[in-house]
Formats: structure tokens, sequence, C-alpha cells
């Protein structure tokens, strides 16, 4: 068992109860909540007759299922209307602080949570959405629950969970130019395997992580749940706290200098103990692009198609060609040049204001493909709004993208954006699933520059080396 870790620490900070089966009764101090999530859940518990325990700790946005389409309002997604209209009236009733939809603070849930300074090192953050691992970019303790236990934490701010092992990955090195949090994180599930940390909570270090920004250290965290951790976390430093600081409901004052005294100690010591431990050598990473229907299913951008007859397992062969023949791709074949239909830049994963600069370096001066349509949603409003005083959305119009309202939109697909059966799409979001991004669609994840660089060649293309 791990001993004195990051993770230990604020586990224990939070620690109500130990049950009788072992669980451990935990509390919440921030719930965010989605348009997916919200109404049903209140809704029911104003059906036992419950108030929410503590709606100061609540905080609700619509993104799942709203529009992104320009000059949206609230019933432009049917899907989302009723879901929208329902969160705003039963989020009134119970006092909770609704970020409503083209609102100052709304957005996609992880997106927000940092802007805003609600998400802060050493807190216990949860949602009823499974990248809630995101928040752990920043030191805090952040996991996705299930539709019940969204219901248990608005009637108790208290949640239920089995304390899960520790395990440290480690990325040595540095990074090569063109290379991203993205790549690293896609390239550590492609040599370890989506169940690799199933069952653990995965504590990032490394001379790599320590040289990321804060908001790739979130895109790093955010594919923690890609590998099978419920849990992703880097410990805070000097970078965190001065990005955090002045953020709407940061600490301020006093109360920063207290906050910031208890966070500088938020590290696993030398002497912790580890459940178990791995390492890469970011040195050996270039850019990443996904070929198939599994995360893990990722090569290098100068990589080829694996061969089904090289795998280890019947089990194995059977899924490389069962993803062959879903991608309409063949083994040996160049990732390189594949021909794609789509681009979407966003999602909880990869549309922070960094990604979109990133994206943007990429495509100034030119243009997309003829053949290609390609989107950059900005993952809040906060976002495009800076982003557009920066002058980015220009750059990405007058290349030919579609500059779309935030949300999650071609992520997920539960708002009828979908991609067209058969199309092939380079999307920096973190899932790849057969059908995620609409039936029949073709998903190759990758980061927004390589996104970026391949909407200009009309084919899955490598950024240039900066």
């Amino acid at each position: 068992m791990s001993e004195g870790t990051l993770f230990d620490t604020i586990w224990e900070r939070h620690l109500v109860d130990v049950l009788p089966d072992g669980d451990s009764l935990l509390h919440v101090d921030r719930h965010f909540i989605h348009d997916l999530e919200a109404a049903p859940r209140l809704r029911r518990l104003q059906q036992r007759g419950l108030r929410v325990r503590r709606p100061d700790l609540s905080f609700a946005t619509p993104d799942h299922a709203v529009s992104t389409l320009a000059g949206r309002d609230a019933d432009t997604s049917e899907v989302g209307a009723r879901l929208l209209h329902d969160m705003r009236r039963l989020s009134a009733a119970q006092a909770i602080r609704l970020f409503d939809l083209d609102r100052s603070g709304s957005g996609i849930v992880h997106v927000i949570g940092p802007e805003l300074g609600l998400s802060l090192p050493g807190t216990l953050i949860v949602c009823g959405d499974s990248h809630t691992c995101t928040h752990g970019g920043l030191g805090a303790l952040a996991f996705g629950i299930g539709s019940s236990e969204v219901e248990h934490v608005l009637a108790t701010q208290t949640i239920r969970q089995r304390r899960p092992r520790v395990l440290q990955l480690a990325f040595d090195g540095r990074l090569a130019p063109g290379v991203y949090a993205k790549d690293m994180i896609l390239h550590a599930i492609g040599r370890f395997g989506t169940a690799a940390a199933q069952g653990f909570a995965i504590e990032y270090c490394g001379p790599a992580v320590q040289a990321l920004e804060v908001e790739q250290r979130l895109t790093l965290c955010n594919l923690s749940i890609e590998m099978g951790a419920k849990f992703g976390m880097i410990a805070p430093d000097h970078k965190t706290f001065a990005w955090i600081e002045g953020r709407r409901f940061a600490p301020r004052g006093g109360a920063w200098s207290r906050a910031l005294a208890d966070w500088q100690r938020l590290r696993s010591p030398p002497q912790a103990v580890f459940d178990q431990q791995l390492r890469i050598d970011c040195e050996r990473i270039g850019p990443q692009v996904t070929w198939g229907t599994s995360p893990e299913q990722v090569i290098d951008i100068d990589g080829r198609i694996p061969d089904p007859a090289a795998a280890p397992t019947p089990q194995r062969r059977r899924a490389i060609e069962d993803a062959l023949a879903y991608m309409g791709l063949r083994a040996g074949q160049p990732i390189r040049g594949t021909r794609i239909d789509r681009v979407f830049i966003g999602s909880c994963a990869n549309a922070r204001l960094s990604d979109l600069r990133a994206a943007a370096a990429v495509v100034a001066g030119q243009r997309v493909a003829p053949h290609v349509r390609a989107w950059v949603v900005a993952g809040s409003h906060d976002t495009r709004l800076q982003a557009e005083a920066e002058g980015l959305d220009q750059v990405f119009r007058d290349a030919g993208f579609d500059w779309r309202m935030p949300g999650c939109s071609m992520c997920l697909a539960a708002n009828g954006e979908t991609v067209e059966p058969g199309a092939r799409c380079v999307s920096t979001s973190n899932r790849n699933f057969v059908g995620r991004q609409g039936p029949g669609a073709r998903t190759h994840l990758a980061s927004p520059a390589l996104a970026a660089a391949s909407a200009i060649a009309g084919a899955i293309e490598a950024p240039p080396a900066r």
C-alpha cells in the first residue's frame, strides 16, 4: 500500500469515516454538474423531499448537449433544450450557482473549474463525468462519479469511495519541438494499455511534467481515465500558484497567503512509497496519432499501421482486425498522408487558450484543404472572448475554419454535431471509440497542432517543429 504520497495526504484530509466494508466516506469540496445530469438528479432529489446539502459548493453549467452554432439560444439544440430549461429552473430552486449559456464563467465543466479558480490544490472535486480527473493537473483529488452518486453528493456533500492504489508515472528528458502533453499521454496509453492503471490513482512527475505549463498539465491528467485510472494528479508548484492567483474564485488577501503556505506542502516526499512506478523517456516521443478505435491503438506520426498477424494473442489480433475494418485502413500503411475529411479542435482535453494559440500558429497565413471541413470550439465563454481579443478567431476564419460557440460539441455527438458516417476526422478530443463522434465516424486523436497541420494538408500531417 502507498504511504506518504500526495494522494494519501489529500485523501486523509477529506476522510469522514471508514465504513464497515472498508470503503471511505469523503467530504466533497467542489461538485460540478453539467446539463446531462443536473435536471434528472435535482428532480429526483425534489421527489424525495430533499434539499441540496451545500448549494454553495455545487456549480452547474450547460456543455454536453448545447449547440455550438453561432447565434445559438437555449432552444437551438433540440436534444439539449429541455435539459437546459429544467437545469435553470431546478438549480434556481436549490440555490445552486449556474454559469448559464453564453454568460461569463460558462463552458465545458472541466475547462471552467480551473479557469474560474474553483478548482484548487488539495481540494476534492467530483462531477458526473469520467474526465473530472482533468482538475488533478492543479494538484486536486478529482474524479468522475455515476448518476446515483451525483444525487448522493447533492444530498450529503460526501462520497463513498474505495481507496485506490497509487501509481507514479515519471516522464524523463525533454519534449522535442512539435510534441505536447497530448502526445505524452497518448504515448503512455499506447505503451502500457488502457487497463494499465485500473484500480490506481496516477501521480505524474519528472522533468518533462515539471516543464509543462498548467494548461498542458490539465491535458495530461484529462486522459488518465483512458489509461484506466479514475484519478490523475500533479503536485502543485510555483507555476500552479501563479496561474491560480487573481482568478475569480481564488482566495484573496490573507486567505491567499494561508492557502499558499498550505499548497506549498502538497507533494510526495522522496521517501514516499508508491504501489507501482513506471517511467518514460520523452526524447523517444514524437507527435502521436491514433489509428484504431481505442486510445491505446496509437502510433508515432512516422509509424505504420500494425499487422494483426504480429499480435501476441488471438484476442489482440481480432481487436486489430476489427479496428482496421472500421477505420478503413490496412496493415503496414503509413499513417502520415492518410486523407481526412474533418478536423475538430475542441473538448475538455484541448480547448483552452494555449491550445487555440498553438493551433492558430500552425494555420496562420494558410488555408484549409478544399475537401476538409474544420471546426474550432473554444472550451469556455471567457476563453472564446480572450481568443477573439487576441485575434485568434480571425486567424482561423481566414484559414477557412468554422469558429464555433463553446461546448462539448463534436467530442461526443450528444448535441447533433457529428462526423458523417465513413468520414475521417482528426480530433483533439479524448475518445475514439466506435461511433463516439457519430455513427460510422472514423476518429483520429491528436494534439491541436497536429490537427491544425492536418487541416491544411488535407491529410494526417505532423505539426511544424517550432
